[in-house]
């Protein structure tokens, strides 16, 4: 199960880092820099707007992928954890300390030390 985790984990971290690389050269409403596979160009390797669609469609594939890996995680990270049994800190009972002499006890307070006075030697 180990080894599943990690590859799926591996192809998460791939697919984003290629995901973010595909969003920063696409071609924006302002900036140029889909122009680098030649998106402008008609006589390019894509065509003329074929580069603008291989883009948005290789981040599309990209998104599924880590989407797809997120959820694989996830499930795999609940199923491993769900044969343990599920006990939280207030399901527990909290020990009952004493109370002091002669003090009554406050619910939800820490219990207070009460100093007596030493025997003294008298003559």
């Amino acid at each position: 199960m180990q080894f599943w985790m990690n590859l799926v984990l591996v192809v998460q971290l791939l697919s984003a880092l290629v995901m973010i690389g595909l969003v920063l050269v696409q071609h924006g409403k302002g900036a140029d820099m889909g122009a680098s596979f030649g998106s402008g160009a008609s006589g390019s390797l894509f065509g003329a707007t074929g580069s603008a669609n291989f883009l948005s469609r290789s981040t599309a594939v990209c998104a599924t992928v880590f989407f797809v890996c997120t959820l694989g995680l996830a499930y795999m990270s609940n199923s491993r954890s769900g044969a343990s049994t599920t006990e939280t800190i207030l399901d527990k009972a909290a020990p009952a300390a004493p109370a002091a002499s002669g003090a009554a006890a406050i619910p939800g307070a820490a219990p207070v030390a009460v100093d007596t006075p030493a025997p003294s030697a008298s003559k």
